[in-house]
């Protein structure tokens, strides 16, 4: 028997497009693509797709992640990251399942997770605390926007 996914209702999809420019903290119970420039955190119950125009410097925890595009900075991923081709990757990983195209960049530590120690790091990564974690990413770059 066949598989059958279910599609993304795109109404569910925040997006920061080609071109745009965000810093702060994302808290997302739905899915979420970058194409434009982000600084900050995201915590998200859903996809983080970084697309190929995006340039991101986070600290991202997510239940699954795509990488298209250029980030630096960290990810907690609950469930699975792939890293394409072309892509360009610097920072930790804290991945349960790590998929890397042949061609993708990947510069960093990564550590294989458990759900439970998914949840205890995403569970730290709200208010002050992804406030802290984003000024240390931009301290840690040199970069202060």
């Amino acid at each position: 028997m066949a598989k059958i996914e279910q599609a993304a209702n795109v109404n569910l999809v925040s997006r920061i497009s080609s071109g745009t420019y965000f810093k702060g903290e994302i808290v997302s119970p739905n899915d979420l693509r970058i194409d434009g420039k982000f600084v900050g955190s995201i915590v998200s119950d859903g996809k983080v797709v970084v697309g190929e125009t995006a340039d991101v410097d986070a600290q991202i925890a997510c239940v699954n992640a795509d990488v298209w595009g250029k980030t630096r900075g960290s990810f907690t991923v609950k469930d699975t990251m792939s890293i394409k081709s072309d892509c360009s990757v610097e920072g930790d990983l804290k991945v349960r399942k790590l998929i890397v195209e042949l061609g993708a960049s990947f510069n960093g530590t990564c550590k294989m997770i458990t759900e439970q120690e998914y949840d205890k790091i995403a569970a730290g990564m709200s208010g002050k605390d992804a406030r802290q974690a984003a000024e240390h990413n931009e301290q840690r770059n040199g970069k202060k926007e």
